[in-house]
């Protein structure tokens, strides 16, 4: 009896095992450090015919480790239709509980032969169960089945419970809520290379650039000569050009079109009426009339009334002193940009002459430095800090909260949310703190700071964040040798037709962009957090139609790469020799002409120390490191449909193209514009 029962089961078995269909599941982990994991895993396959049994996956190789791709069978009873989701979960481990995992993509084979692939890229960090979707890019509207659904509120649920909201201070955007570091989810964190690179370098700057002995020194420079060995320390080729060229006029005016803060000048139709430039100040001798340049389109201003009354800083004990310039350049037949007029403080007054170029040689380049200090502090506060960085932190926390890892823009902006909240973190930390270096060496540092940067936030507008409608808006369309214009509508227009031709897969018409709830909460979000204290701003709270939302995605790509680039890349090479752009300044502006010499500007210039320091500190804003990820290259491909994929490469190519063409029109420039370069613009706001 026992050996017929012995039989039946045997046969039953058989049969069972006859009857199973065989899954082929590959589980690739991730390529970067701690991503191991000594947890053993399990797996459930969830297709439109119903789940399979939690298996746990197990092979010759008990660990998944870095790098490494394992292979796993998974047997069902049935077929299970198509594959909609996966379920992963760790196995408690006793020795290592809080042992991280980082799942690059599981890839599930089915019995006939179809791939079903699963981008993941995330750190599982507990033991419980982690549902992901089939990496097909999809809206809610277009889910079918319950399982999906569910895979978007879990999505949700524990995104907005890792990424919350904070003020950093008030009437600023809002950041990502984290008290240390180690408080930022695994997921936003660098990998260990950057971390490492960070950290080793903002301890090696002063030795690299063998500043070390010079940064305690707070004395005077007393000669250019002292100033110029402590440059010779570190020189890349354009601050070379820009130590040999920092007086000219030509080269003053050319700052302002392609140095690093390309954004305040603008074409003026009529001068100010707290500018009471005059023909015979500016044209004396000369047919030509200020009124007829300016309807002629070859005048230009540079208004820094936003730092008027800002209160500067006070640094080693001493008051520094910071100004709010007004700038009248002219274009010269030779399509040079010449300054013509500086004002250097807002409101007219026999104490605040207009300086002029035919003044003494030490009148002049002095007014020219006072300006070129009240550039280094709006560029570094306004162009960089606010409008690149705490906008692309605005635009990653939105992303995090409110889009699961299914939805189309959260697959196109994951890269350009890379390492976005942790440098943002380390910069509000190192930089901006109160013990922070640009506190402390800045001439706006301190109360000034935060002054300047709530202006900058009411000054925004959206149609200023979209190069297209700034550059129009500015009157600056047909200025000649405007490269950053050049390159930067080049780059918004490739970045654009990528952004059509992805986006058009999934949204057919208007109301597909007004029923997407994941869509509106994400831009309610950037609006509520990223501009709470402005009542009267025209950053959209919704979008209505197709072609708005191409546009605003758009905007935020440009923004996170390109224009970061653009006010970032080059800052040790205009701001490393130091007389060009003075961080600081230790003399009030002058208040009569014919009493400046070279002995006021270097006792206007700041003391060694401040010196040294500015430099490292640009010098290490400037460093690229080893793990760039650069624009058009996506390592991580959440994308899985043929479209998307198609347009990366298109894309790709387009920025290939423009790079050849950049490079050949850098042969014929006596400086060369590299900072939107496709080659080095990265994807996101990460150094």
């Amino acid at each position: 009896m026992s050996t017929s029962w012995s039989i039946q089961i045997t046969l039953v078995q058989l049969m069972q095992e006859k009857m199973s269909v065989v899954y082929e599941v590959t589980v690739y982990t991730g390529d970067v450090a701690h991503a191991s994991t000594f947890h053993n895993v399990y797996i459930t396959l969830v297709g439109t015919e119903g789940p399979s049994e939690s298996v746990e996956l197990t092979s010759w190789f008990p660990f998944f480790y870095k790098g490494s791709v394992a292979k796993f069978e998974v047997k069902c009873s049935k077929p299970l239709g198509e594959l909609l989701v996966i379920i992963l979960r760790k196995e408690h481990h006793i020795l290592f509980p809080n042992s991280p995992w980082f799942v690059a993509k599981v890839e599930v084979k089915s019995p006939m032969g179809d791939i079903y692939p699963f981008p993941i890229y995330k750190w599982i960090t507990d033991c419980k169960e982690h549902y992901f979707r089939e990496g097909s890019a999809v809206l809610l509207s277009q889910e079918k089945h319950h399982i999906a659904k569910i895979c978007w509120t879990k999505d949700i649920i524990e995104q907005q419970r890792l990424y919350n909201w904070a003020e950093y201070k008030p009437g600023l955007p809002h950041i990502m809520e984290a008290e240390t570091c180690s408080a930022l989810p695994l997921d936003v964190r660098f990998y260990i290379t950057k971390k490492i690179e960070m950290a080793y370098t903002a301890v090696k700057a002063l030795v690299e650039l063998k500043l070390v002995e010079w940064a305690e020194c707070k004395e005077k420079w007393t000669n250019i000569e002292d100033i110029q060995r402590l440059y010779s320390c570190h020189r890349t080729e354009i601050s070379d050009y820009v130590h040999d060229h920092w007086k000219e006029d030509s080269f003053f005016g050319y700052q302002f079109l392609n140095g690093i803060n390309p954004m305040v000048i603008r074409r003026c139709r009529a001068l100010p009426q707290n500018f009471p430039v005059t023909d015979e100040m500016v044209f004396k001798g000369s047919k030509q009339r200020l009124k007829d340049e300016m309807k002629k389109g070859n005048i230009f201003l540079c208004d820094y009334k936003i730092l008027d009354g800002v209160k500067a800083n006070i640094i080693n004990g001493k008051q520094q002193y910071l100004v709010a310039p007004l700038v009248l350049l002219h274009k010269t037949p030779d399509d040079k940009l010449k300054p013509i007029a500086i004002q250097l403080k807002q409101t007219p007054a026999e104490d605040n002459p207009i300086f002029l170029p035919t003044d003494s040689e030490w009148d002049w380049l002095l007014a020219k430095t006072f300006v070129r200090n009240a550039d280094f502090n709006l560029h570094e506060l306004s162009s960089h800090l606010l409008r690149t960085h705490l906008l692309a932190e605005v635009f990653t926390v939105a992303l995090l909260r409110h889009l699961p890892m299914m939805h189309p823009l959260y697959k196109l902006l994951m890269p350009h949310a890379r390492y976005t909240p942790m440098i943002n973190f380390v910069a509000r930390k190192l930089l901006i703190s109160d013990t922070g270096v640009f506190t402390r060496f800045a001439s706006s540092g301190g109360e000034g700071m935060l002054t300047i940067l709530r202006r900058a936030l009411s000054s925004v507008t959206y149609r200023s964040l979209c190069l297209p409608d700034d550059i129009s808006d500015r009157g600056l369309e047909d200025v000649p040798n405007f490269y950053y214009r050049d390159d930067g509508l080049k780059l918004w227009n490739i970045i654009y037709r990528f952004v059509e031709g992805t986006l058009s897969c999934y949204y057919k018409n208007d109301k597909m962009v007004q029923d997407d709830q994941a869509l509106q909460e994400w831009i309610y979000a950037i609006y509520s957090n990223g501009f709470t204290c402005e009542k009267k701003t025209d950053i959209p709270m919704q979008l209505n139609t197709v072609k708005e939302l191409l546009k605003f995605v758009t905007m935020v790509i440009f923004t996170c790469s390109a224009q970061h680039s653009a006010v970032n890349s080059g800052q040790y090479d205009f701001i490393g020799w130091m007389p060009n752009t003075p961080v600081s300044l230790e003399r009030p502006p002058p208040s009569r002409k014919g009493e400046a010499t070279e002995a006021t500007l270097l006792d206007t210039f700041p003391s060694i120390d401040v010196t040294v320091h500015g430099m490292a500190t640009v010098w290490l804003l400037s460093k690229q490191s080893s793990d760039s990820e650069f624009l058009g290259n996506y390592p991580e491909q959440r994308f899985t449909n043929d479209v998307p994929l198609e347009k990366i490469k298109t894309f790709k190519q387009q920025l290939k193209n423009l790079h050849l063409q950049i490079q050949e029109r850098n042969k014929h420039l006596e400086l060369p514009y590299t900072y939107l370069d496709p080659e080095v613009v990265e994807n996101s706001v990460s150094v």
